[in-house]
């Protein structure tokens, strides 16, 4: 089979699959910072052959997650602290858009998809990882909403990047269950339709963010 070869539910390519399983333990920090990437172990590791494991490796590139050297090899970014400003730059000015716009935009099956979401932020009571997992799939179910697939590209890049940033100080973080479930008003803000609401909560979550991180440095 090749990374053409579609999966699962006839869209998903080979490719997209590995993508998603190497992105999720890079952004998770399962492969540490600075690890070398071996193309032949991960695609033994995960069951798919080489083509769509380089294919993957080539998208994560681009998305600042692994560093290629030229006769040194492929590696895992560092995660750079001096990188937070300027993911917190970026995140500031599109969060809130991303929120607002979903308020506007979200059909009537995403309303129904962030009203589940709500409901399962109510129940979670996890810590460490499984709260991360949570805030990701809030946060990609509310780009998902804007209808706009660039800035929902953008933004989970972006996210994926300052998520890193905060696994690698996990234990050092008080509260990390307060800021998930800080998304919850956010949820409802969206669901309810209240755009400015939804960008003013998006706007202190990401300012929120940034200073937790800087309180641990």
């Amino acid at each position: 089979m090749t990374s053409s070869t579609v999966a699962g539910d006839g869209r998903e390519t080979l490719a997209d699959q590995a993508y998603r399983s190497i992105s999720d333990r890079l952004v998770t920090l399962r492969i540490r910072p600075g690890e070398p990437i071996n193309d032949e172990r991960i695609a033994a590791e995960l069951g798919f052959g080489r083509t769509p494991v380089r294919e993957a490796l080539k998208r994560l590139e681009h998305e600042r997650l692994i560093v290629a050297y030229p006769r040194r090899g492929t590696f895992a970014t560092e995660v750079q602290i001096a990188d937070l400003g300027h993911i917190s730059e970026v995140r500031q000015r599109l969060e809130p858009l991303a929120a607002a716009l979903a308020a506007r935009r979200a059909t009537e099956s995403d309303r129904e998809g962030l009203d589940r979401l709500l409901a399962r932020l109510a129940d979670t009571s996890g810590g460490g990882t499984d709260l991360i997992r949570v805030d990701m799939t809030l946060h990609r179910a509310i780009y998902a909403a804007t209808g706009n697939p660039y800035l929902e590209d953008t933004l989970v890049r972006y996210d994926n990047l300052a998520t890193r940033i905060w696994c690698l100080f996990i234990d050092r973080l008080p509260g990390l269950a307060g800021h998930v479930h800080e998304h919850g008003p956010l949820l409802r803000a969206i669901i309810d339709r209240d755009a400015e609401k939804a960008a003013a909560l998006a706007a202190g979550h990401v300012e929120g963010f940034e200073a937790a991180i800087r309180g641990v440095i």
